[in-house]
């Protein structure tokens, strides 16, 4: 859609979902694709840059404030990285018949990640999914595993009902934006659901990193 080679014949809307995913230079280049078109842009993400043209008046801005019905606000929580505590939050949901979004942001030590769970919680079915194993996240999708080990990927696009419980291990790395999408793929039943955001055990957090864990 960006390609110097699209000519559009006569465009009258533009609809940009997922807004948060588009850099600056991507969001300027869909402006000059017509003078006049009207422009409809959605997130749930929060974005600086397009909350401060909304609040100056370039922009007009629209809020969904109300949830789906029987929704529950997700609860979210920043602690250490703990064996016995992951043990625990894992165990509790699946003690319900639920599902677990793990998300460990290397593709490089995921595997060890998951080995590590599966000798904590014996009895969970654990999987991995990343950009290069995307059959594995079919399997969770359809409930044949109940623990998925998985990268950011799965920050957008996700909707399992049945998994209630996150936990982002070495949360301090993510973005904040990132850290809001990945919230938000757990709490999308009438259940009540849980977010961990854990940080190595002992690690002086820089000021920056703990900013964003208090705010979100």
């Amino acid at each position: 859609l960006l390609s110097n080679d699209v000519k559009f014949k006569d465009l009258g809307l533009l609809v940009i979902d997922e807004e948060q995913r588009f850099g600056v230079a991507h969001k300027e280049k869909i402006k000059k694709l017509k003078a006049n078109v009207d422009v409809l842009t959605l997130s749930a993400t929060p974005i600086p840059r397009t909350l401060n043209m909304s609040l100056t008046g370039i922009k007009d801005m629209s809020l969904i404030t109300e949830p789906p019905g029987e929704r529950y606000p997700v609860q979210t929580y920043v602690t250490e990285q703990d064996d016995i505590l992951l043990r625990e939050i894992i165990q509790r949901e699946l003690d319900r018949d639920g599902q677990v979004f793990v998300v460990y942001n290397r593709v490089r030590g995921i595997v060890r990640v998951a080995e590590r769970i599966r000798v904590l919680v014996p009895d969970a079915k654990v999987t991995v999914g990343h950009g290069q194993m995307s059959e594995h996240m079919q399997k969770f999708g359809d409930g044949e595993t109940n623990v998925l080990i998985a990268t950011t990927i799965i920050e957008s696009g996700l909707d399992i009902p049945n998994a209630n419980t996150m936990i982002v291990l070495d949360a301090d790395k993510c973005g904040l934006s990132q850290l809001y999408q990945l919230k938000g793929r757990v709490g999308r039943s009438n259940r009540i659901a849980y977010c961990y955001l854990m940080y190595q055990k002992d690690k002086v957090l820089s000021e920056v990193s703990e900013k964003r864990l208090k705010a979100i």
